[in-house]
Formats: C-alpha cells, structure tokens, sequence
C-alpha cells in the first residue's frame, strides 16, 4: 500500500497522527526545555535586570522559535506533500506548541522566585534547573512512551542530562 492509500484509510490516518502528535509533543518538549536553559544562561551573562524581562524573554523565545518551526513545517516538507489549508496550518501550529510549553515551567520558575526570597541569581539557577529538568523528564516520556525498556528510558534520561549539565558549565563559564 503507497503511503497516499494508508492516509486515505481512517483508521491508519487516526493511529499515525496519534503517533506523529506524541512525536512531536516529546520532540518539541526537549528542544524548548534546552532553548529555555540556553536562554537563562545568555540572560544571566548580562548585567542585572528585571525578572519580568526575563520572564517575558523566555516566553517570546519560545513563541519565536515556535513562529520558525510552524514556518519551516508549512513552507518546507509540508508544501511538497499537500497543499496548505486552514486544517494542515492548526494541526503544525498545534503539532509544535510544545516549544512554547516547555518555556512556561522555567519563567513561571523566575516569577515566584521573589516569593522563595530569591535574589536574581537565585532565580536564574531555579529556572535553569526546572529547564533541565524537563528536559530530562520529556525526554524519558518519549522512551516510555514509545515503548522503551527502563535501560533506553535510563540512558536517554542520561544523555539529556549530560546536555543540560553541559548548558550549566557554559553558564558557570560565561558568568565567572
């Protein structure tokens, strides 16, 4: 069967997009937990300012990246496999949204800080710990989800925390 004839069957067309919504929520998931540690790194390299900025930059951020990924989803592989209607546009909007969720735990981390009597260094390792965290944690949901043994699970939790302790050195690197 062409894959033209397997999207045509409604329950094939059902059980890929379940399958390709969970891809990307996990995908989407770990790149916007990694922009968002990235970002509180670059933040915290400069000189002191508000933490609503940073709140507001880390959310902007990732309605940035998410415009880009909606754009690139739209006008590069979706164009060559079917037109572009009001449907196909929701679906990538919605597809990689996770960008943007990923981004909320870390500026929700920065905007209750005060009230855990944190000072503004305080408030950019809570946000770079939560960002790593979920990093970590979006990315043992995609192993468990996709029916990994708690070996792969293990490992890719790891990896994932190896890169996010890597964004710590370079934040440990640019601050000192």
């Amino acid at each position: 069967m062409s894959t033209g004839q397997a999207r045509c069957d409604p329950a094939t067309t059902g059980s890929h997009r379940a399958e390709h919504r969970a891809h990307a929520d996990y995908t989407g998931g770990v790149y916007g937990s990694m922009l968002a540690a990235s970002v509180v790194v670059g933040a915290g390299a400069v000189e002191s300012f508000p933490r609503l900025r940073l709140v507001l930059l880390l959310l902007c951020t990732g309605l940035a990246f998410w415009l880009g990924h909606v754009h690139a989803q739209l006008f590069g592989a979706r164009m060559a496999q079917r037109s572009l209607d009001r449907k196909a546009v929701l679906e990538v909007c919605r597809d990689e949204w996770p960008i943007v969720k990923a981004a909320v735990p870390p500026a929700a981390a920065v905007a209750v800080s005060p009230l855990l009597g944190l000072e503004l260094q305080g408030a950019l390792w809570l946000a770079l710990s939560v960002a790593v965290a979920g990093q970590v944690g979006w990315s043992a949901a995609a192993a468990r989800s996709a029916g990994a043994s708690w070996r792969l699970v293990t490992v890719t939790a790891s990896v994932n925390l190896l890169l996010g302790l890597l964004i710590i050195v370079l934040k440990i690197f640019l601050t000192h």
